[in-house]
């Protein structure tokens, strides 16, 4: 049974962050110390032994292991499409998600290329949610399906969930969220999404700028019923089993990023367990990482969205448990200086 299936309200979600699992400080503490004995200076692997004392901490082990990691991106259509914040027509979502079921989109290549098995969930995609610069997104029921859907997918059997998503107009449901949930103008948060020019990039800050203030009243989760979509809030399901579940999280870029932004605004603990992938071209992911306090993996230039960030980022996290628990200790090789 998902931790969502007797969930009543979105009030109630965010009171799980007092039942929910936190890292093991003890078996952290001991993959600090395995760190400190393998044959090189201590922090000499800078990054990759945080990552490897990270899964530590949520698997409860001194040596963390991934025998299974589970890819999943979600795809949702959105109304906000009618403002013109698109170069692209809707169909291009379904036409996606059937590319990625036929193997032939990048996120198939890296996932192959990085141990990953690759779910896709279409959410409805000939009912677009509603135009949130003249209402809300979703219901709170509806929210709350969608992120039942979202948590339904994760695998209890994975240790690692990497995070992705496609939809047309989403890059500004993305700009809204974080625009909403932290501030600042329109402009600031919005980009180019696939390739809108001048014109269509002013449409994307307008709707933004509508949205914001029509919506100015939600807070914490109900940001995603507001001005989110349904891929938003399965993404935010999908966070929030596997947070049950102990099982660490690799989100995305912007667009990813941004659909926890509720979660976070809720209460930031609720994302303790989730790495950043990797940080987009997307002019807005930076400032986003920044004011949620997160450090992402890589730094690619990239800006495609469906997963492939955190992909990518899900082979730096092999290495560093590769390197944690392959490594011989100082004792162990007989060299000096341990």
């Amino acid at each position: 049974m998902s931790i969502l299936s007797d969930i009543p309200s979105l009030a109630a979600v965010a009171a799980l962050v007092e039942t929910l699992p936190v890292a093991d400080a003890d078996a952290a503490r001991a993959a600090t110390q395995r760190q400190m004995a393998l044959t090189k200076p201590p922090g000499a692997l800078g990054r990759l032994e945080d990552l490897a004392i990270f899964m530590a901490g949520w698997q409860r082990t001194e040596r963390p292991r991934i025998s299974r990691a589970q890819a999943l991106v979600f795809a949702g259509n959105h109304g906000v499409c009618a403002q013109g914040v698109n170069p692209f027509p809707q169909e291009v979502t379904a036409q996606m998600v059937a590319n990625f079921e036929a193997g032939g989109a990048a996120i198939n290549q890296l996932c192959r290329a990085t141990g990953a098995e690759l779910s896709v969930v279409a959410l409805d995609l000939d009912h677009p949610t509603a135009d949130i610069t003249e209402a809300p997104a979703m219901t709170e029921a509806e929210t709350l399906a969608e992120m039942r859907r979202g948590a339904a997918a994760v695998s209890p059997e994975a240790q690692v969930v990497i995070l992705g998503e496609m939809g047309i107009g989403n890059s500004t449901i993305a700009a809204a969220l974080a625009c909403a949930g932290f501030g600042g103008p329109a402009e600031g948060w919005v980009g180019r999404g696939t390739g809108s020019d001048a014109d269509g990039l002013a449409r994307k800050v307008e709707a933004v700028r509508r949205a914001c203030a029509r919506h100015a009243g939600a807070q914490g989760l109900g940001l995603l019923a507001a001005l989110g979509g349904r891929e938003q809030a399965a993404i935010c399901g999908a966070v929030l089993e596997a947070r049950a579940r102990r099982i660490p999280v690799i989100l995305d870029g912007f667009i990813c990023t941004a659909a926890t932004v509720p979660l976070f605004a809720a209460d930031p603990r609720l994302l303790d367990h989730c790495l950043v992938g990797h940080v987009s071209r997307e002019p807005g992911h930076a400032r986003l990482l920044e004011a949620m306090g997160k450090t992402p993996v890589l730094a690619l230039d990239m800006a495609l969205g469906e997963g492939s960030g955190a992909a990518l980022a899900l082979g730096v996290l092999r290495a560093a448990l590769d390197c944690h628990n392959g490594m011989a200790t100082f004792a162990e090789a007989g060299v000096a200086g341990g």
